[in-house]
């Protein structure tokens, strides 16, 4: 990474001057340099701004983990532009939703995606260009891919962009309402970006596999490092099969691996049955949430040659903390220290800071991360951006629960609108999963709530067993009773083969929480 970057695209373009030459994306065992991906960018940000895009104007891409959406992601910011990159897996009427929410002034996306949106209708004042990876242009407002990046003269015209404009609006999952559009600018996500390499030091003998959503920030954050460090950027499909990402692995040498739980376990099962381990793996990360005893074990068996990071974070300011890797086993259950250039501190109910370890409260994060706000959302904003300790600044409230221990490191409890009030009592679902994930035998938890009669909103909790291990509900259920206060024993526990995952690889608490509530009428009817 360049250190003289002051807007995003230009440590593409830094990497370009190092390295032209060099693979920089994998796809489809096809290979694209550094200096390809610069002058396919830099010809689709001359066609687009030959198409009427303006500086800072949103351009929307439903594309996918493929090679164009990552040469449109550097081509919209060369072009001025501020992308919003919306999973291909998206529902029409999200990406309606998006499209019209974010007022964007061209999308670009598949000729199948685009026949099941509305978005061509007279509503949609703010959109004049569709570009479509395939298929024919077929009316006024579209485009192809291809056409697009003949239009332009190869190379853009300067608009001047600054570091605190725009460079990207990502879109939250929206599991309590519609989806809120997180807003960064191209200070943040340097910021970000300089955080993440002082502590995790990709370097440009690196082969990093990313078959982790671009759309969503941890995947898009692999494929940024990558490149900004000169490394190579192994792309897949979201979340492809074990056997297809055992084979990358080692067809590429990956050095690098970012993981989810939920894909780890898969990959684990799979690659354990053939007693497959991957020793020239240097590295494997985790975001979301702290490592379970038995992910980091499967990480051991998998990898063991790697350090493994386990970090926390929000969209709203990438990343927090990260666990060295020489405590994660002296530490187990934290999320670890604040990430360099980044301050924390917890705050209890009303607002005061809490200095006592152990002690449970909202964690504020303070640094260049956070985000600007909510794309035209200034309430939610104001819920979330507070004033600071110093004057001028704002920091944010980010709604989780978490304590520090004595050494400062910290424990993430649970988020304040996934609280469940069972009996009269507050209780975190984190809780509850980390008693089960205590237990030999477990491979997955989840937890959500139902509406209880009794209870008022009870428990309800989701299990897999690992290979071999025979457990019933009633004898988990009895292990709770013994092991936890009443209000927090679930009200049943389901033992499932596999646990639903939206497509984040994080658990689909609301199928779970519908699954939970059918088996409920179910019983009692």
């Amino acid at each position: 990474m360049s250190r003289s970057s002051v807007l995003l695209q230009q440590v593409l373009e830094a990497s370009n001057g190092l390295y032209p030459r060099k693979a920089a994306v994998i796809y489809a065992d096809e290979t694209y340099t550094y200096a390809d991906l610069d002058d396919s960018s830099s010809r689709l940000a001359s066609g687009l701004q030959a198409c009427g895009l303006q500086r800072q104007e949103r351009v929307v891409l439903c594309l996918g983990n493929r090679v164009e959406t990552i040469c449109a992601f550097w081509g919209v910011l060369k072009a001025g532009g501020v992308v919003v990159n919306v999973g291909l897996e998206t529902h029409a009427e999200g990406l309606d939703y998006i499209v019209r929410d974010a007022e964007a002034s061209v999308l670009i996306t598949t000729s199948e995606k685009f026949a099941s949106l509305s978005v061509d209708t007279p509503s949609l004042p703010y959109l004049r260009t569709i570009v479509l990876l395939d298929g024919e242009a077929d009316s006024a407002l579209t485009r192809t891919f291809e056409g697009v990046l003949m239009q332009g003269n190869g190379a853009p015209v300067p608009c001047g962009t600054l570091d605190l404009d725009l460079a990207a609006i990502i879109y939250t999952s929206g599991s309590t309402g519609e989806p809120k559009g997180v807003m960064l600018t191209h200070r943040n996500m340097l910021a970000a970006l300089s955080s993440l390499h002082t502590y995790l030091g990709y370097n440009d003998s690196d082969h990093v596999l990313c078959s982790l959503p671009l759309s969503f920030d941890y995947g898009l954050y692999q494929m940024i490092m990558a490149l900004s460090a000169g490394a190579t950027l192994v792309l897949e499909k979201e979340f492809t099969w074990p056997i297809f990402l055992i084979k990358k692995i080692r067809q590429y040498q990956i050095t690098v691996i970012p993981f989810v739980p939920t894909m780890l376990m898969l990959l684990h099962e799979y690659a354990s049955k053939r007693n497959a381990s991957f020793e020239h793996v240097r590295m494997v990360t985790n975001t979301g949430a702290a490592l379970k005893p038995p992910h980091i074990a499967q990480m051991k068996a998998l990898f063991p040659q790697a350090q493994i990071f386990s970090m926390y974070g929000l969209t709203e300011c990438k990343r927090c903390t990260y666990l060295p890797p020489e405590d994660i086993d002296s530490k187990p259950g934290s999320v670890g220290i604040a990430i360099p250039n980044t301050e924390l501190w917890l705050i209890d109910e009303h607002g005061q800071r809490i200095d006592q370890a152990h002690q449970v409260g909202q964690l504020v994060i303070r640094g260049a991360t956070v985000m600007a706000g909510y794309w035209r959302n200034p309430q939610a904003t104001a819920k979330k951006l507070k004033p600071g300790p110093y004057p001028g600044e704002s920091v944010l409230h980010t709604g989780d629960y978490c304590h520090l221990d004595e050494d400062g490191y910290l424990y993430f409890e649970g988020r304040m609108d996934h609280v469940i009030k069972s009996r009269g009592m507050k209780v975190s679902p984190a809780e509850v999963e980390d008693f089960f994930y205590a237990m030999a035998g477990i491979d997955a938890a989840a937890v959500v709530g139902v509406e209880d009669a009794a209870a008022g909103e009870g428990l309800w909790a989701f299990v897999t067993l690992s290979q071999g291990v025979t457990l019933s509900a009633e004898q988990l259920l009895e292990r709770c009773r013994a092991g936890l206060e009443p209000h927090k024993v679930p009200l049943a526990i389901s033992i499932e083969l596999t646990l639903p995952r939206t497509a984040n690889g994080k658990f689909d608490l609301k199928q779970l929480q519908h699954t939970a509530r059918s088996a409920q009428l179910a019983a009692a009817g």
